[in-house]
């Protein structure tokens, strides 16, 4: 079956009616009083409530404007009945503090309802069809994800498809605001503590990108008026506001550019790019053929033992200083020289850690 760009935009329009059907801004005050109704670590009254789905609001969308009373209970009152199937168990104690009955539940832990199911099917459906399209082909690994999630509900089996993912992460809690000032192009205002900083310290930056690496969250970006772009670790920010006072410098940024000589989220000069070839042991050459480190991986020859020996064209970081000394026999640095001893004098320090009684 054929289709055409206008076909295909047409049916992701539709789609996306699907998922923005429900106001946005009554979803940012359900997940907002379902955030303070899991904290049972303090006393949430109406009056807190009303004030918490302010600020998020204020947050998200740059609006300052106070949530009626009226419109938080009607939230409550909503959230308590199956009208949007959650059915939360909100209980209010001594007449005016509100609790989940339960301190396990929460909103986004609800099971589908038969109207999700079908909305999920026919999305997964209609992506389905275009997953073989090159313009596409990064859609492949959602809708997997997307299916397995259908077939799970709907069979009540556990997952195929097990995620990695480690809740007590710090700085998840900021992925959201990030991603909407990055989205809104909205200058923020950071207070960040870094590991080599004695005390924390605040300034304001412009966030072009978030990337993951090694199961940890990085804000990719700068500070107005500069050149230098920085990597800030959302484990090490300790406070974030939208800083609407600050005009947002537009920059054609391109991450994949940005990335292509480094491994790792630390990208260094041209003066650290180094060409480092590496002999790996047999037993390890299997994974890292089949999983390169870097696209600038090279296979230069396989070796009588078995062992192959590769190159690699990429910055001279921390991060592939860690994944080399990771392998630890499994990789032999052979080039550059600099990089081998520096790999050597780490190796000798672990050892002399076993040799010490």
């Amino acid at each position: 079956m054929e289709y055409d760009y206008a076909t295909i935009l047409r049916s992701f329009k539709e789609c996306k009616f699907i998922f923005m059907a429900t106001n946005k801004n009554a979803l940012i005050r359900y997940r907002t009083i379902d955030k303070c109704l899991q904290n049972r670590a303090r006393k949430w009254t109406l009056d807190d409530l009303i004030q918490a789905c302010s600020d998020a609001l204020y947050e998200y969308e740059g609006k300052d404007a106070h949530v009626s009373k009226r419109t938080v209970q009607l939230d409550i009152q909503l959230m308590r009945s199956d009208k949007l199937g959650f059915n939360a168990p909100i209980v209010v104690y001594n007449r005016k503090f509100y609790t989940y009955e339960d301190e396990d539940y929460s909103i986004t832990d609800i099971p589908l309802s038969t109207l999700d199911m079908d909305i999920l099917t026919e999305s997964v459906e209609m992506l389905s069809q275009f997953k073989d399209f090159s313009l596409f082909s990064e859609l492949n690994g959602v809708i997997q994800k997307l299916e397995d999630k259908i077939h799970r509900e709907s069979k009540s089996l556990r997952p195929i498809i097990h995620m990695e993912k480690n809740e007590n992460l710090k700085g998840l809690e900021h992925l959201d605001a990030l991603y909407q000032a990055i989205l809104k192009k909205i200058a923020l205002k950071i207070t960040y503590k870094s590991f080599k900083s004695r005390q924390a310290n605040s300034f304001v930056f412009l966030g072009y990108i978030l990337k993951q690496f090694n199961n940890r969250w990085f804000l990719v970006g700068k500070k107005p008026k500069q050149n230098n772009i920085m990597n800030l670790a959302l484990d090490r920010i300790i406070k974030i506001e939208f800083d609407l006072s600050v005009n947002y410098e537009i920059e054609n940024f391109d991450a994949d550019d940005y990335y292509k000589n480094t491994y790792g989220a630390t990208v260094l000069n041209d003066k650290s790019l180094i060409k480092i070839v590496l002999e790996i042991e047999r037993s390890v050459a299997p994974y890292v053929l089949t999983k390169p480190f870097h696209i600038s991986q090279c296979f230069i020859e396989r070796n009588k033992d078995g062992s192959v020996i590769i190159s690699l064209d990429v910055h001279h970081n921390y991060e592939i200083e860690r994944l080399i000394l990771g392998y630890g026999p499994g990789i032999k640095v052979l080039k550059p020289a600099r990089l081998r001893r520096r790999i050597k004098t780490e190796l000798a320090k672990a050892l002399e850690l076993y040799e010490e009684n």
